[in-house]
Formats: structure tokens, sequence, C-alpha cells
């Protein structure tokens, strides 16, 4: 039996992010994701090594491998229109499930236990709440990029998603913006010591 899962799912190169912004440099949905995952994966191993926490990392970084997955059928909504009000976001996020669904179904049936539950993610869980964690802090530092960049577009942007960001009250967060975002600032010279 032909299935189109990963043929739906590398049509993520294709969906652009930040489309009502200018944006120096295009990001589409699967650098997005990858992105995500690096971020999860740290946020992950910082809450259990650094915190004492209890989440499963491979959870986590599979959770954000395919937390985008809806939007190769929706695309990417952008973010003033989803969170408009609460009617918009709730139909939003049936749309999503409903998408997320659509694609399951095209597994073949001795894979869909395996990975149906990654696509279809556990959103009560900590594994789920790192990952949009993770997901906030790409959109993060994709503003940082567009700043460093002279794009002066993304100012309003990187306020609401830091304030977003240390609302959460996420010692993970906190520790990944003490030791790791500092470094997005520099040029690579810099990074390397020149």
């Amino acid at each position: 039996m032909r299935s189109n899962f990963y043929a739906y799912l590398d049509r993520m190169k294709y969906i652009k992010r930040w489309q009502l912004m200018r944006s120096v440099r295009e990001e589409n949905v699967m650098e997005h994701s990858f992105g995500v995952t690096l971020f999860s994966h740290a946020l992950a191993v910082i809450h259990n090594e650094v915190f004492g926490g209890k989440a499963d990392v491979l959870k986590t970084v599979l959770y954000a491998t395919y937390h985008e997955t809806s939007e190769v059928m929706t695309g990417d909504l952008p973010t003033p229109i989803k969170y408009y009000n609460r009617s918009i976001q709730g139909a939003y996020k049936e749309l999503e499930k409903s998408a997320c669904e659509k694609i399951v179904e095209t597994l073949p049936n001795e894979l869909r236990a395996q990975i149906a539950p990654f696509v279809l993610a556990d959103e009560q869980s900590v594994e789920y709440k790192l990952v949009k964690a993770a997901d906030r802090l790409a959109a993060y530092i994709k503003c940082l990029e567009e700043l460093k960049s002279g794009n002066g577009e993304f100012v309003k942007a990187k306020k609401s998603i830091e304030e977003d960001l240390k609302g959460r009250k996420m010692p993970e967060i906190d520790y990944f913006f003490e030791h790791f975002i500092p470094a997005f600032e520099l040029t690579l010279d810099e990074l390397e010591g020149f």
C-alpha cells in the first residue's frame, strides 16, 4: 500500500512563516520544526538534569518533530489571526486536530501505533508544555536574527514573545536565556573567539 505520510511532511519546506512581516531571511516550517526540536531537546534535558524533572526526553523530541504537521494542510496562520479571539482560536485548534488525524490516516496500519501518538500529542503532558515553550523560543530567536540584520519589523514581536516566555514561569526558559541566548547576538568571528 502506498502511503502519503512522509510526502505530506516533506511539503513543510514550502510553507512560509512570518507571512505578515517583511523578513530579511525567509523561514519555512521545516526549518522552524528543526529548531523547535533542538530547543525542545535542550529544555527537556535542562528540566531533568538541572531542575530534577522527569520529562520523557524522546517523547519531547518527537512531539517537537511533528508539532507543525497540520500546517501541510492548513498553512501557517499568522499569530494575530490565530489568537484574535477564543472562537477563532478554538475553531483553528479543531482544524489543526482534524488535519493531523487525516495525515495520520495515511500511515500504513503497522506503523500507525508507533507514530500517531507523537503527531496527536498529549497536550496536558509536561513534554508538550516544553515543546510549546521551545516553539516560542524558536520564534524569539528568529526575532533576534532579524533584528541583528537591521530589520526593525521584529521589535514588537521580540518584546511580546519575550514577555510570553517570561510569563510562563518555567525555570528551563530562564536557564536557556541565561546560558544560551547571549550567544545568538554574536557574529561567527565572535563565536569562534577571533
